[in-house]
């Protein structure tokens, strides 16, 4: 009789797996709202702090429920090791500093998020780490980049606002051929859509605010990598610095994985229907969805991806047009946030992306007339229904 453990699909990982029971035998995750923990003896207390126990010391360091969200995200992830942090800018932080000190080299993706920039360009060469942004599609560049000096290659694909999407397995063989590693915020495509292990990347860092929990309950975030690379520097990182992700949050992150599946198969299916409508629609002058046959990466989006994501992002001609269509929506919602369970319309230039000159907007496609629509769990008829009405208001439809 072959007593090996099954090897579980990855809809069952997100019920059953990295649960820990109590001696009460509880179905639903136990949630250890505590601070602390009692050891029953004075050596118990020194052997742990020591590290010779390996049970919990302080839920700052680690805590039961919080270790039990980042099991079940190594599951899914196909990672040996990862730490939950207390929002998704926490843990792109926390992996960037982590690795990296006083003149080293970051080379990274222009195309990046606004906060995201902001821990390249401002907050990294405070502690006199210097950067360099490249095209992340032009791999050229990303070898132009490199520096004796170089540490850490930091990338997000698809990528927010526009979409793009870039070939990690290349950038990943550049990184570690000049002995640097690659970080890829995986946030858009989802740890179902995309698995950037299986393509050479070092660490993967995610937003579990979006579809992880993707209810619009609560912030959090968390790093994955190997065991070497979250004992030797993310961890103890954490431990000092204090981005703990609450009991409390981690509960609701379980919840949020159980259904994950559910919730991005019917998002990822209405957003490709959607972006279809979107294309036919005269007034919109253009529609970006990686498994479109018209966006520019479709080819390396269907060899990375298993689904094209659940955002689509089109234009229209012009800031004024694009906000009688936001402001005349009814079931789409105005909101900076993505991943949810409502669908969300976002004008990238003058939120998410406000901070950058209009130049660096430009160059990376973002125009007054651009909208990214998170596609959430409602009837995609309706929410077309809602589009087009947009549209009417906006002289386009």
């Amino acid at each position: 009789m072959n007593d090996a453990p099954r090897k579980l699909k990855p809809a069952t990982l997100l019920v059953h797996g990295g649960t820990t029971r109590s001696s009460f035998g509880e179905i639903s995750e136990a949630m250890y709202l505590t601070q602390s923990f009692a050891y029953p003896t004075m050596e118990a207390a020194e052997a742990r702090f020591k590290g010779d126990d390996p049970g919990f010391i302080y839920s700052r360091f680690s805590n039961p429920t919080v270790a039990m969200f980042e099991q079940r995200m190594c599951l899914l992830e196909g990672a040996q090791a990862a730490r939950a942090t207390a929002s998704g800018m926490a843990a792109v932080t926390a992996a960037m500093m982590a690795q990296v000190k006083a003149g080293d080299h970051v080379v990274a993706a222009r195309a990046l998020f606004g906060s995201c920039l902001y821990v390249v360009e401002d907050l990294l060469p405070r502690f006199g780490v210097t950067s360099t942004l490249v095209d992340g599609a032009d791999l050229e560049q990303w070898k132009a980049a490199v520096r004796p000096e170089t540490k850490l290659f930091f990338l997000e694909s698809p990528t927010n606002p526009g979409l793009e999407v870039y070939d990690l397995k290349a950038i990943a063989d550049i990184a570690h051929n000049a002995g640097a590693r690659l970080v890829v915020d995986n946030v858009f495509a989802t740890p179902l859509l995309q698995k950037p292990f299986e393509f050479g990347a070092d660490v993967v860092v995610y937003s579990a605010t979006k579809h992880i929990d993707g209810q619009g309950r609560c912030l959090g975030g968390v790093i994955l990598s190997s065991q070497a690379i979250i004992e030797e520097s993310i961890h103890n990182f954490l431990r000092q610095t204090g981005p703990a992700m609450s009991p409390f949050n981690a509960w609701v992150m379980l919840k949020g994985l159980e259904t994950l599946p559910l919730r991005v198969g019917q998002q990822a299916a209405s957003a490709a229907k959607i972006a279809e409508f979107l294309a036919e629609q005269k007034g919109v002058t253009k529609v970006l969805y990686p498994f479109r046959k018209d966006h520019p990466q479709a080819e390396l989006a269907r060899r990375q991806m298993l689904g094209g994501g659940t955002l689509v992002s089109f234009f229209l001609a012009s800031k004024a047009e694009a906000f009688k269509l936001a402001n005349a929506l009814q079931v789409i919602k105005i909101s900076n946030n993505l991943g949810d369970a409502k669908s969300l319309v976002t004008h990238p230039a003058t939120t998410t992306h406000q901070r950058l000159t209009p130049e660096a907007r430009a160059t990376l496609g973002i125009t007054d007339g651009m909208l990214r629509l998170s596609v959430g769990l409602e009837d995609a008829d309706d929410l077309i229904e809602d589009l087009a009405a947009g549209l009417a208001a906006a002289g386009r439809g």
